[in-house]
């Protein structure tokens, strides 16, 4: 029981401070925002190149990957 109150304490306090975030954010200025839609691309990009590297990272990875972009031509 006790355990149950702890983490509906802790789930209340993190949605609260999201909330609070999220009111914070919705008047932000046009610099804030293309500064943001820029880190926001970085982060993509980022998030495509690891993959990328994950993907071609091994030989037989390598092959793999060459073979299913062939199959789909």
């Amino acid at each position: 029981m006790l355990m149950a109150l702890v983490l509906a304490s802790i789930m209340a306090a993190a949605v609260t401070v999201l909330l609070r975030r999220e009111r914070r954010r919705t008047g932000s200025s046009p610099d804030g925002r293309h500064i943001e839609a820029a880190a926001m691309r970085a982060f993509r990009d980022a998030r495509r190149q690891a993959h990328t590297y994950e993907h071609f990272g091994t030989v037989g990875g390598s092959i793999s990957a060459l073979r299913d972009r062939d199959s789909r031509s």
